[in-house]
């Protein structure tokens, strides 16, 4: 593991208790508490491609109108993508994704000023320009090492940032966790060499990125030894092909099933769930929550 950077934000030690107060350093000097109950993260795909929604939100007013629902739902912050990284995914350019991001990000912000936004996307070019429009989180698909150049923008705009762990286009560990660890403790030391600081930072384990379903399940089984890396953990199982696998559901069909990893996950202490059906996660959460509180208050 990297050295922690105390006095510069650090979280913690790295097995502090998941469910405890910490803030979280957005951009635009704002903070949010993750710990105490989890927060729920909305999907807004600018996508014609997406395996779930793809083609919903292309303009401006319908994506308004889907972030504004998901807001309504229990959403503490918008998670918007103009590329898709499902599988066979078509690549685009840096330039057509601004194209497709930018009016309905511009669109979003003016709707809904006081929400937190969050730019997923692995090129610098695309999240400085998300962030100069209001966007506060840097989500990284890539984990900082397609474009390391994100750190240094996340350093010097202190906004808020997403590491995420994928399998893709490299050789990985047989152990689930220890490719984790080893992943993601590369992406930590890139960001804190550019100045990050730890409070900006947030580690996503990748469910469905390059990982098969026994994989997925392994990583929900022993999730809780990711709190070894010291960072809150926001997860992304929502409609994912895994889900599918289990259950023999296609993507519209799964979240039951994504509710159920919401509800599990959260008492193994993950703090953020990036979901596209808001009201069923919001439900399976406060459940979740409530149990995980009557176990504080019993000193379990």
């Amino acid at each position: 593991m990297p050295p922690r950077d105390g006095g510069r934000g650090s979280p913690g030690e790295t097995n502090a208790n998941p469910f405890a107060a910490r803030q979280w350093q957005l951009g635009s000097g704002n903070m949010l508490t993750l710990g105490p109950k989890g927060l729920l993260v909305g999907v807004l795909n600018v996508t014609p491609d997406s395996f779930s929604d793809g083609g919903d939100n292309l303009s401006p007013e319908a994506a308004v109108r889907s972030a504004t629902a998901m807001v309504a739902e229990g959403a503490a912050i918008l998670d918007i993508g103009a590329e898709s990284t499902r599988p066979g995914a078509a690549p685009i350019d840096g330039t057509q994704e601004r194209a497709r991001l930018m009016p309905v990000l511009e669109a979003v912000r003016a709707a809904l000023p006081e929400v937190p936004v969050s730019v997923d996307t692995y090129r610098a070019e695309t999240a400085r320009a998300a962030l100069e429009a209001g966007a506060q989180i840097v989500n990284d698909v890539w984990g900082l090492q397609h474009d390391p150049q994100i750190a240094n923008l996340v350093a010097e705009t202190g906004a808020g940032l997403i590491i995420m762990h994928t399998g893709r286009e490299r050789d990985v560990l047989a152990d689930p966790i220890e490719d984790q660890r080893a992943f993601l403790s590369r992406s930590i030391e890139i960001a804190l060499a550019a100045g990050v600081r730890d409070a900006q930072i947030v580690l996503d384990p990748g469910f469905g990125f390059a990982k098969d379903p026994a994989h997925n399940a392994a990583l929900m089984a022993r999730f809780a030894e990711l709190h070894a890396l010291g960072y809150p953990l926001l997860v992304g199982t929502s409609r994912k092909r895994f889900l599918g696998h289990f259950t023999g559901r296609q993507a519209e069909g799964r979240d039951v099933a994504t509710a159920a990893t919401t509800a599990l996950l959260r008492a193994a202490g993950a703090a953020l769930f990036r979901v596209h059906d808001v009201a069923m996660n919001a439900d399976a959460l406060a459940m979740a929550d409530a149990m995980v509180a009557a176990g504080h208050r019993d000193g379990a």
